[in-house]
């Protein structure tokens, strides 16, 4: 993968792992597009890395949030902090149990399949426009809601189901303030993919080649500049109730992928 795809790639990672279009199902496209051809361990190793990138800009723009959940921690008090802190662990089970008992099932999935990419965009789109027609209110995430939410973001893990729409619709459907349903959405998925980070690590999965460096850390950039644009951009829209833009766009790209899949097969 040389660095001009390594940089596309990484764009689109940061901008749809923030915005609800799925940044798996584009980065199937992406790769099918740019016809790239890594070996398993090598395209493994590039995800991980624009996850990792996507993770630290989270970290940034939620640095507050994450200093008083820690600082709550480990104050070994039941305050507000350390409810939310509960409430993330919480929302990490449905995911850690797929992940772990199916993980070799879900890889299969992820090997150009822009036909089941495109089915799961446009169920991503029907969760937008269902989210975007909520009402408001000033609700916070219940350790019940926190759970089923968890389960929103394990059913993410196909490619082309958005994690963060399907959390954030979960969410806002659950009568959730949409602010606080797009800040929890965030917040949640840190320890995810640093706890998959290091199970791949101690697994010993991921393959490192130092011929590959200069794209890896293009990649990384690309990713985390504009995961801290998308980050800030999608708690603004959501606020606004704008999802119902994001799911036409889904529709779009849902009908194209299934359309490009079908002449192609």
């Amino acid at each position: 993968m040389n660095i001009i795809d390594s940089v596309i790639l990484g764009i689109i990672q940061g901008l749809t792992e923030f915005l609800p279009v799925s940044s798996s199902g584009h980065l199937e496209i992406g790769k099918a597009i740019l016809g790239d051809h890594s070996i398993p361990q090598e395209s493994l190793m590039f995800t991980v890395v624009l996850h990792f990138a996507t993770a630290l800009s989270t970290m940034v723009i939620f640095r507050k949030d994450i200093f008083s959940i820690l600082k709550g921690v480990f104050s070994f008090q039941w305050n507000e902090d350390t409810k939310l802190a509960s409430k993330i662990v919480l929302s990490m089970i449905p995911a850690v149990i797929i992940g772990f008992n199916y993980e070799s099932q879900l890889a299969e999935l992820f090997g150009g399949s822009l036909q089941l990419v495109g089915f799961m965009l446009l169920i991503t789109a029907f969760l937008l426009f269902l989210a975007d027609k909520a009402k408001d209110t000033d609700k916070n995430v219940t350790f019940k809601n926190a759970f089923i939410i968890g389960i929103a973001q394990a059913i993410a893990m196909l490619p082309g189901i958005s994690r963060s729409g399907a959390t954030i619709s979960a969410s806002v459907l659950l009568g959730t303030d949409k602010t606080k349903a797009a800040r929890f959405s965030f917040l949640m998925v840190v320890p995810l993919i640093f706890g998959k980070i290091a199970k791949d690590i101690l697994t010993g999965d991921l393959t490192y080649n130092s011929e590959s460096f200069m794209s890896l850390s293009a990649g990384f950039i690309a990713a985390f500049v504009s995961g801290l644009f998308a980050c800030t951009w999608m708690i603004s829209l959501v606020k606004k109730s704008k999802l119902s833009y994001f799911a036409i766009y889904c529709v779009v790209v849902g009908m194209i992928a299934i359309v490009y899949s079908s002449l192609n097969s």
